[in-house]
């Protein structure tokens, strides 16, 4: 990992680091993102829940 002085990157980098964040969680649907987050929050059971939502019906 790239080190910076005490005041932080360069402000160029920060923003394309930040886009490049943006683009990779756009394309994850909304629903993996909640399951994600119950599993962090330790509600596994819920994140269980949601994921038989997304199991395909055939």
């Amino acid at each position: 990992m790239r080190e910076f002085p005490e005041s932080g990157p360069p402000e160029p980098l920060l923003r394309a680091h930040l886009e490049g964040c943006f683009q990779q969680e756009c394309d994850i649907d909304p629903v993996i993102l909640r399951v994600r987050l119950l599993r962090h929050l330790g509600s596994v059971l819920q994140a269980r829940c949601l994921e038989q939502e997304l199991l395909p019906l055939f």
